[in-house]
């Protein structure tokens, strides 16, 4: 299936396997760093989360889990703190337990001061906040969401703030979008490098944002994908009706 763009330029969208293959060629064969396209990530959900408050001083509560979607909301983090936004991160775990990309970005928050707590110990609704980050899963869904992630995506569902969701809302599937249990409705996605197949009915707006996948990747994989940036660090996406 396919994209496109508000000028009408076409976008490929890619099930979570392809997705994997994508970073799996830009990594090991290219040598693009993962921490390289995270922060690239993050710092486009930050503008997106600038975009959405309602008031310059409105608190941003970021729900983020392991992995690379939760590192890049802890990115997002940092760029907004960086920019005098109150922040708070809410992990699904215990941070002792986070590993790779996502414990790394948890270190630099710590040496900021940026609160961030565990979000097994949080009760009841969340707290008021101007947006919601939804940055618990992306396309690495596999099965029913479970445990402390389950409980905050019921958590967003009772908050009044917009949500913004990374990459995939957490409980849609990737490739098909079938609802693992209940899923992050959010009020837009920045999904990345390129869209998902499992996006195709995504409530809200949809935005594709440039992580910095050069286009040897894309030609290496047989995807006719042309970027349409343009020097933008996103685009909006539209569900082309002939694709």
């Amino acid at each position: 299936m396919e994209f496109r763009t508000d000028d009408g330029r076409i976008v490929p969208a890619v099930t979570a396997e392809e997705m994997r293959a994508v970073d799996r060629v830009a990594v090991e064969d290219v040598g693009l760093e993962l921490l390289q396209m995270m922060e690239n990530a993050g710092r486009a959900l930050a503008s997106h989360v600038f975009e959405a408050r309602s008031a310059p001083d409105a608190p941003v509560e970021i729900l983020a889990g392991n992995g690379g979607n939760g590192g890049g909301g802890m990115v997002c983090a940092r760029h907004l703190a960086n920019n005098g936004v109150p922040i708070t991160v809410v992990l699904d775990r215990d941070p002792d337990t986070l590993s790779g990309a996502a414990a790394h970005q948890h270190r630099i928050l710590d040496e900021m001061a940026v609160p961030v707590r565990n979000g097994a110990e949080e009760r009841g609704d969340p707290a008021e906040s101007g947006v919601l980050v939804d940055a618990l899963i992306g396309y690495g869904l596999s099965g029913p969401v479970r445990g402390t992630a389950r409980e905050l995506i019921e958590r967003t569902a009772r908050s009044p703030a917009p949500v913004v969701s990374l990459d995939v809302p957490s409980g849609v599937d990737a490739s098909d979008g079938h609802k693992e249990g209940p899923p992050v409705s959010p009020d837009r996605t920045v999904t990345l490098a390129l869209p998902k197949t499992g996006l195709r009915d995504v409530e809200g707006s949809l935005f594709l944002a440039d992580i910095g996948v050069p286009r040897t990747v894309y030609d290496r994989m047989d995807i006719d994908y042309r970027p349409p940036f343009d020097g933008r660090p996103s685009v909006e996406l539209h569900r082309n009706p002939g694709g």
